[in-house]
């Protein structure tokens, strides 16, 4: 069993509170130091009570999901002796009221675009096999119950 553990830090720094007209900037410090600045999403709170150079945690969401699948994506294109030189994606992560009337991210589109080195690139098939492994063995998208769609693409380099 592994635990992760996450320092968040809020402080209102004498705004009113009680009319929710404070700041939603805070920070996120990780165990091994590195300290991130966070916020509520400008879409959710407007641009005055945010910082939009900040991450949200709508967007940490999709991106620790997308980071998940692409890390086993490496480890099993590794195992079957196909040599990626980029990955490259741009998800997005769609908020939006589900089943039970909730706002949730509901879906996660995960779109890749994969380089192989020219001569072991898997064919299509095998390409979207090891995208569809990397989906069952993420950790993180087997503890949520988000939609997640993958469109993986596949480059080619030829060897120089």
């Amino acid at each position: 069993m592994a635990h992760y553990t996450v320092t968040i830090e809020w402080k209102r720094d004498g705004a009113k509170f009680l009319d929710h007209k404070y700041q939603r900037s805070h920070t996120w410090t990780f165990e091994n130091g590195l300290t991130l600045k966070a916020a509520a999403s400008s879409h959710i709170v407007g641009d005055s009570f945010t910082d939009p150079s900040a991450i949200d945690p709508e967007e940490a969401f999709t991106a620790s999901v997308a980071s998940c699948h692409m890390l086993w994506f490496l480890s099993i294109a590794a195992g079957r002796g196909f040599v990626v030189n980029k990955y490259s994606d741009h998800s997005e992560g769609v908020l939006e009221k589900n089943g039970e009337g909730k706002l949730a991210i509901t879906r996660i589109y995960i779109k890749p675009v994969v380089s192989f080195e020219a001569d072991n690139a898997p064919g299509r098939e095998d390409f979207l096999k090891l995208h569809q492994e990397a989906h069952r063995k993420c950790f993180i998208a087997n503890s949520i119950k988000s939609e997640i769609e993958i469109s993986p693409k596949m480059e080619t380099v030829q060897n120089l």
